[in-house]
């Protein structure tokens, strides 16, 4: 799977479950009516059911500039929770789900349905809201490594 190209976002929930941030490649759009997104989530990270405790995510695209965020809310660093919602400027819309406001884009999605297929929930989310951010070259993730879309 290191040799697919794979646009890099932060997916995010918030409510009575808990807040929660981890960063995922494996996203793709499934429907534009109504607009519908699906994101993969490994399941044996214990912490992951929160996403489907809480029933939303906000699902955000990060630009070449925001690899270190992107490395944060992997794990990189050790941060608690906390600390790496404290290294971006987050707001919400409408789910309550953190939303990254200097993303390219932010999807706010309310959970639809859920499988779990091998390792991972598939986790499908109607969109509510969107955000767009400035444009700017996409963050990739390819081989292992960052790149930006167009290298």
């Amino acid at each position: 799977m290191s040799h697919f190209a794979e646009a890099v976002h932060i997916i995010t929930t918030d409510g009575p479950a808990g807040r929660r941030g981890v960063t995922v490649s494996a996203v793709c759009s499934v429907s534009d009516n109504p607009a519908t997104m699906l994101v993969c989530l490994n399941r044996e990270h214990e912490l992951n059911h929160l996403f489907i405790e809480n029933q939303v995510f906000a699902l955000n695209t990060l630009s070449l500039g925001q690899q270190a965020l992107s490395e944060a809310f992997s794990g990189r660093g050790d941060l608690a929770q906390q600390d790496r919602f404290s290294l971006g400027h987050w707001h919400t819309l409408q789910t309550g789900a953190p939303v990254l406001v200097d993303a390219l884009a932010s999807f706010d999605c309310r959970i639809v349905a859920t499988h779990e297929v091998a390792t991972h929930y598939v986790i499908y989310g109607k969109v509510t809201a969107l955000n767009m951010g400035d444009p700017a070259k996409s963050l990739i993730y390819l081989n292992r490594s960052y790149h930006s879309a167009g290298d």
